[in-house]
Formats: C-alpha cells, sequence, structure tokens
C-alpha cells in the first residue's frame, strides 16, 4: 500500500495502494467502518519502551555529528548510525543520511522540525530540499532547524534495490488484472522475481526496516541533535512512523502533526479495501468534476459519476487486451496496468485533474499513451532515462515486513473480488491482486496490527481530508480516537494531506500549534 505526497509539489512521496505495495486489511462482507471498529477491539496497543537508554544503545545516543556542505546550497548533511538489531546491537550497525537546514530567524529558535513525506519509501531528505525547507512557512523556518532522516532501507540510508531499470519496465507493465491461469501465474511470477530481487540485494537488512525500528532510529537522531524532545511533521505513512514513535517514547514526544493520517489498527486485507473505497471516492469527485469541462473524454455534463466510471474500465479493458503507443524511446506502450497508475496518480491532488483529462483525452480518442504514461512514471519515480528510485523497493520491504500478507494465494483474492468491486468498480479488481505482492515475500513480517494510545504525550494534532484517495478520513478519526492526547483537525476537500496545499484555515492553525505551542479544538473543521 502506498500513501505518496501530491505530484505538483513533489514526486518523493508515499503510497498506500501497490502494483506491488499495497498493505492491505481483511474483508468479511460487513461494511469497511464496521469491521474496523471490530479490528480495533481486538488489537492490543503498543507498548512504550523503558525511559532510561540500555547501556548497549549510549554510544548511538551519544553521537555527535559531523555536518558538511550538501551540495544544496543553504542545507548540511550529516551520517548516524544506528543499530542494525535492536535486539543484538553488537549485529553491525546502519548509516542514516540526515540532512538539515538551519533556522533561519528572525525569533528564538524551538530546536529542531523533523519531516518525513511518507510512502514508506519517500525520500525525507528530497522531500526536505525540494520543498520543506524552502516552501514551509516562513514563520517555521525561521524558528525551526529543518531536519530530515531518510529512513533505513531509503534513499540515501542504505537503500534497498530489487529490479534494474528494464526489469522494473517490465514489472510495471505486468497484468494485474489476470483473465485466466496464465496470466495468473505470471503475475505470481512477477511478484516472486521482485521478491527474490529484494531478498539477494539485502538479505540482512530486509529483516530490520520495520516502521519500528525506523521510529527507534528517530529517537536517537532527536539525541543527537540534541533537542529534550521530537518535533515532527509526518505526511501520510509518515503519521504512522510519527504516532509509533509517539507510542514508543510518549514523553520525549514534542509537537506532533500527522497529516493524511492512517489507522495502525487495522490488518493488511483491511488496509488495502479501505484504500480502495478511498480512491474511488476520490475518482468520483474527479468525474464529477470532469464531466463540466468540455474536454472530458469519458462523458458529457449530465453523465452520472457511475457511468464515467463505468466508461473508463471499459477503457482500461481494451487497453488489456491492445495497448497503444506512447513514443516512448524504450518502446513502452500504455498496458492497463499502467494506465491505471497513471490515473491513480492524479487522484492524489486535485491540480492534477487537467492534465488527467487531457491525459485520456489523448489515449481515447487520439491513440496516444504519451501522457498516461507520464503519470505513471511520476508516481513510480521513473526519470527519463529509465532509472528508479528505490521507493518502490523500500516500499514493498516495510509494508510486508510491518503486517502479514494480506492474501496468501490467487485463490484468496479471487474469494475477496466481490468486496473489493464493491467498494469500486473501477478499481477494485486491480487493487485486490496487487496486495497479493507480500504472499512472496522473503522474510516473514515482525509486526501486526495495534492500538496506538501514546498516554503521556502532549498534544498530536491529526488531519484528516474528506476526499482523500490514499488515507481515507476515517483513518484520522480512528487514529485521533486511540491517541490519548489528539486533536483531530478536519479539512474538507479533496486531495491527499492538507497543510500547504492551500487551505488558510488549515495552514494557520497548524503554524500556531508549532510555533506557539496551541493545538486545535478537538473536531475543528476547515475548507
Amino acid at each position: 500500500m502506498h500513501t505518496r505526497r501530491t505530484l505538483r509539489r513533489t514526486r518523493t512521496a508515499g503510497c498506500l495502494l501497490a502494483a506491488a505495495l499495497l498493505v492491505s486489511g481483511c474483508s468479511s462482507g460487513s461494511t469497511p467502518s464496521t469491521a474496523s471498529s471490530a479490528a480495533e477491539e481486538r488489537t492490543t496497543a503498543l507498548a512504550a519502551l523503558p525511559r532510561s537508554t540500555p547501556a548497549a544503545l549510549t554510544p548511538y545516543y551519544e553521537q555527535k555529528p559531523s555536518w558538511r556542505d550538501c551540495g544544496v546550497p543553504g542545507f548540511q548533511c550529516a551520517t548516524v548510525k544506528a543499530p542494525l538489531d535492536y535486539a543484538d546491537p553488537s549485529a553491525g550497525d546502519v548509516r542514516l543520511a540526515v540532512a538539515r537546514k538551519k533556522a533561519t530567524g528572525p525569533g528564538k529558535r524551538l530546536g529542531s522540525l523533523l519531516v518525513n513525506p511518507g510512502g514508506p519509501g519517500g525520500s525525507a531528505i528530497g522531500y526536505l530540499q525540494s520543498y520543506a525547507g524552502i516552501g514551509y512557512p516562513a514563520g517555521v523556518r525561521a524558528r525551526y532547524d529543518m531536519v530530515a532522516v531518510d529512513p533505513r532501507g531509503v534513499a540515501r540510508s542504505e537503500p534497498v534495490e530489487c529490479l534494474d531499470g528494464p526489469e522494473m519496465d517490465a514489472y510495471t507493465q505486468t497484468d494485474v488484472t489476470p483473465d485466466d491461469a496464465k496470466e495468473t501465474d505470471a503475475l505470481v511470477a512477477a511478484y516472486k522475481e521482485f521478491a527474490e530481487g529484494c531478498g539477494a540485494d539485502a538479505p540482512k537488512l530486509l529483516r530490520h526496516v520495520s516502521t519500528v525500528e525506523t521510529a527507534r532510529d528517530m529517537d536517537i537522531v532527536r539525541a543527537a541533535l540534541g533537542d529534550e524532545k521530537l518535533n515532527y511533521v509526518g505526511a501520510s505513512y509518515g503519521t504512522f512512523l510519527g504516532a509509533t514513535y509517539a507510542g514508543l517514547f510518549p514523553t520525549r514526544a514534542g509537537r506532533l502533526v500527522l497529516d493524511g493520517a492512517m489507522d495502525p489498527s487495522l490488518p493488511a486485507r483491511r488496509l488495502n479495501l479501505e484504500q480502495t473505497a478511498g480512491f474511488d471516492t476520490a475518482f468520483t469527485a474527479f468525474a464529477k468534476d470532469c464531466v463540466r469541462h468540455g474536454d472530458c473524454p469519458l462523458g458529457g455534463r449530465n453523465t452520472p459519476a457511475g457511468q464515467v466510471g463505468k466508461n473508463l474500465k471499459a477503457f482500461f479493458t481494451d487497453l488489456d487486451a491492445r495497448p497503444i503507443p506512447t513514443g516512448d524511446a524504450d518502446g513502452r506502450r500504455l498496458t492497463e496496468s499502467l494506465a491505471t497508475i497513471g490515473v491513480i496518480a492524479a487522484m492524489y491532488d486535485e491540480g492534477a485533474w487537467q492534465q488527467l483529462r487531457e491525459a485520456l483525452t489523448a489515449a481515447m480518442k487520439e491513440n496516444d499513451g504519451a501522457g498516461l504514461l507520464l503519470l505513471a512514471d511520476s508516481y513510480y519515480e521513473r526519470d527519463a532515462d529509465g532509472g528508479y528510485t528505490n521507493l518502490m523497493f523500500a516500499n514493498a520491504a516495510v509494508n510486508c515486513l510491518d503486517l502479514p500478507p494480506a492474501f496468501g494465494s490467487p485463490d484468496e483474492v479471487r474469494a475477496a473480488l466481490p468486496d473489493f468491486e464493491e467498494v469500486s468498480p473501477v478499481f477494485g479488481e486491480g487493487f485486490a491482486w496487487m496486495a497479493l505482492n507480500c504472499a512472496y515475500w522473503p522474510v516473514r513480517a515482525t509486526g501486526e496490527p495495534q492500538r496506538i494510545e501514546a498516554k503521556g504525550a502532549g498534544p498530536i494534532v491529526v488531519v484528516g481530508t474528506t476526499r482523500d484517495p490514499a488515507t481515507p478520513y476515517r483513518w484520522a478519526e480512528a487514529l485521533a480516537g486511540q491517541l490519548s492526547s489528539a486533536r483531530l483537525l478536519t479539512y474538507e476537500g479533496d486531495g491527499h494531506t492538507a497543510y500547504g496545499r492551500g487551505s488558510d484555515c488549515i495552514d494557520s492553525t497548524i503554524n500556531a500549534y508549532l510555533l506557539r505551542g496551541t493545538p486545535p479544538a478537538d473536531g475543528k473543521r476547515c475548507s
């Protein structure tokens, strides 16, 4: 499952769905909200760690970063070590890449503000240097050192690698709506090849890239920075990471903003099912907007959203049989799988809807798939030379370690298809099959669904967007209901996450919390 940031802001995001990366949940025919409540009742709460630092970890907590020029004006970089295995610190280290932009002033410095854009697998350093360190409100940047840590296995921090560029190209074109046994076998073979590549690249690290371990790494970084408490803004998957930190270290949790929240109490299949419903909600909003424009290729002004979805699904079916040209230098054609990801990519930000309309028009009316391929490439973080970042690799590595697989076999997927197709006639089939990837992972999951209460933490701001595709609004309500000190802040709108996306109400509320420590009233709503 992926949780990513928006297209127009940055490409270093995360995801919650997965064309090989879903984290998933559990379907039993009941409605998602009812089943989610039952799941929360069954889960245990994440236990806090002891306040004292174990002697074996003391050298890690006493590190002093050696800052150097990053090659990006205004930013400094350093390396901080963490134990590969917290249960056995003598087993070796992981080298974590850290970057910062020092507080610019005026005003009293408030310490460090760590940022994480989501994923799992998004580069926090890339996000810091391309957006947060230069685009966050001036008042925030004046008072805080803006800091990012690439999580273990991600980007600059010993990245997991699974496939090379051509192999990844083939992987992203694999049919994820198999029609027969042959196509099912091909999909399973693709998942196995992906998993085997990850296992061969990082056999030891792959066992230690969990969210709990990354949260513990953040506490080491907090100490290395000289901060008594962790101040943090996490988006999408970054909310799960931030909430996990608060659960493990509640007395060290400072001002935490969790934007586009995840629900940590859900099992993998249920997470995927509810995210599938979230994308359907977002697509319905797009469909209603699309038909108001004369260039909408999916229907006219009076076409119901349901029919718009049927028209898109018919287009996907045509592509499944006959991929169309894209003009790609590497000869890639627009397949159903690539087109689906292209549409998904545009759901993260309503600012991309016009681009999607134009791309669909070119594909459906002019037999030109270049626009949708461009959207898919942005989602997968593929560059013009055919190279990929390790976003997709790290995404699977973390997701498959954090929770037991959504499905154990193709038969289990087939049995769940009615539930997925009910919540999304357009995306349900593909999303269900995408959730099969962790079944073949070379490492057994170490995590499990858990409530996070973080008793003893100060106020934590949980932000939810009512029509968020990747982190459905219900998840923000659920996380806020679990955290003992949460304040739920709601953005009534479209797109993924809310801070810095154009709502003065959201931005001023979060800024007041970060700068003055004033949390919003629980339940505050903005538009």
